[in-house]
């Protein structure tokens, strides 16, 4: 709900509520908090609130070590999982300057401008997530194992199914806290689950996925378990994704509706898909996303096509145009959702600015092996990252720089 500022400290005066946590992300994607008084509230939207960044690995390369919290008053949500006597509440945060000034490293911001950027030529962007991830038993000092919770496979049932339960407290907890649940089920790997979700605002729909991992993290370790988004967890069984789903609206038209697909939306599919080798390493953030990539029904090779589930991008056929969209298939949990979603709104305004041509459909048969290929390691990814255009055009320089050079530390 789009609260306003003067609606929120109402709110929070007449619902007992007695602690606020401010949450913020840094490059990295990695949820962060400071946590304040009711009474503290009123300066945080006017001045904000100061935190020391240089503290922060996710913002070194960046000049300024004083930063500050601004609350967004829209995304104040109650922590349904806390007491309910003495609240507490959540809002996300965009990070400014002393001055006021927004700060170019903040992911949020990032996408905030990537929105903008699609606003001003017209275009509405939303986006639906579908995101995997396991749950594994703890061992008797609490700490995580690489034992599922269950050996259950892809859609299964309960008894076989030992994640229904949570699955059911996760999806109404999140309803609680306004977000909607679509789908969810067990997945094909033992303790693997999935939860999908409706369509929203590009940036609402990053908050509710760095939402949704808190949600599920929390309802794991309450039920005795650990819940892992890692993108290979167990190597030889299926790897965790993040299927990010787009639409693109002009005019308030669906330019992804069949039959009538147009030819903007062609150009928007190709422009994702002529700067995906560059992306990946904001797409795949860890070593481990690359040995996920061609296996267990994970892309690897560049393509797209209308059924096959098995392609990079997926073009689904709708009888309801309000559905229509492209399925980005590479991505997985270990990204941070902003930045990435930025990206790939930029790389597909590109398309259609340059009106870029779409390479054709891959039909069944074709022997994709002549196709290229998603970067084989993060080490490539960052490397063609580092002297992209396009990647710098997006993101400011010194974020690249210090993304880089993590993905360095990783890979040595």
């Amino acid at each position: 709900m789009d609260y306003s500022e003067n609606e929120v400290l109402q709110y929070i005066a007449e619902n007992d509520v007695k602690f606020i946590k401010l949450f913020f992300t840094d490059i990295f994607g990695t949820l962060k908090s400071i946590s304040i008084q009711p009474c503290e509230l009123d300066r945080a939207f006017r001045t904000g609130i100061s935190f020391e960044a240089s503290a922060e690995e996710g913002f070194l390369g960046f000049d300024e070590s004083d930063l500050y919290l601004v609350p967004d008053p829209a995304t104040l949500s109650v922590l349904p999982w806390r007491p309910q006597h003495g609240r507490v509440v959540r809002f996300y945060c965009n990070i400014r300057y002393p001055n006021g000034r927004p700060f170019e490293g903040d992911s949020r911001h990032i996408l905030q401008e990537a929105c903008q950027n699609a606003a001003k030529n017209g275009f509405d962007i939303e986006i639906g997530t579908e995101c995997e991830f396991y749950l594994f038993q703890l061992d008797e000092k609490g700490r995580p194992t690489d034992v599922p919770h269950d050996e259950g496979g892809y859609c299964d049932l309960a008894p076989i199914d030992k994640g229904e339960n949570v699955r059911r407290e996760i999806c109404l907890t999140l309803e609680q806290m306004g977000i909607q649940p679509e789908t969810s089920h067990h997945e094909s790997g033992p303790g693997q689950h999935e939860i999908d979700f409706k369509h929203a605002a590009a940036l609402q729909a990053a908050d509710n996925l760095a939402t949704f991992k808190t949600v599920v993290r929390t309802i794991a370790s309450r039920s005795g378990l650990h819940a892992d988004f890692s993108p290979k967890p167990l190597a030889d069984k299926p790897g965790n994704g993040l299927h990010i789903n787009l639409s693109v609206r002009k005019n308030g038209c669906n330019i992804f509706s069949e039959p009538s697909c147009s030819e903007e939306a062609k150009s928007f599919l190709a422009g994702v898909l002529n700067r995906i080798r560059e992306t990946t390493a904001f797409l795949n953030s860890t070593p481990q996303s690359y040995s996920r990539f061609g296996h267990f029904d994970a892309p690897l090779y560049i393509g797209w096509s209308h059924g096959n589930r098995n392609q990079l991008v997926r073009v689904p056929n709708s009888a309801d145009a309000s559905r229509s969209r492209i399925e980005l298939r590479s991505p997985d949990p270990s990204c941070n959702q902003y930045t990435a979603f930025a990206l790939i709104i930029a790389a597909g305004l590109e398309g259609i600015e340059a009106r870029a041509s779409l390479q054709p459909e891959l039909q069944a048969g074709t022997d994709a092996r002549k196709l290229p290929t998603l970067p084989r390691s993060l080490a490539e990814a960052a490397a063609l990252a580092g002297t992209s255009g396009f990647i710098k055009s997006v993101l400011p320089e010194p974020a690249v720089q210090t993304f880089i050079a993590s993905a360095g530390a990783q890979t040595e």
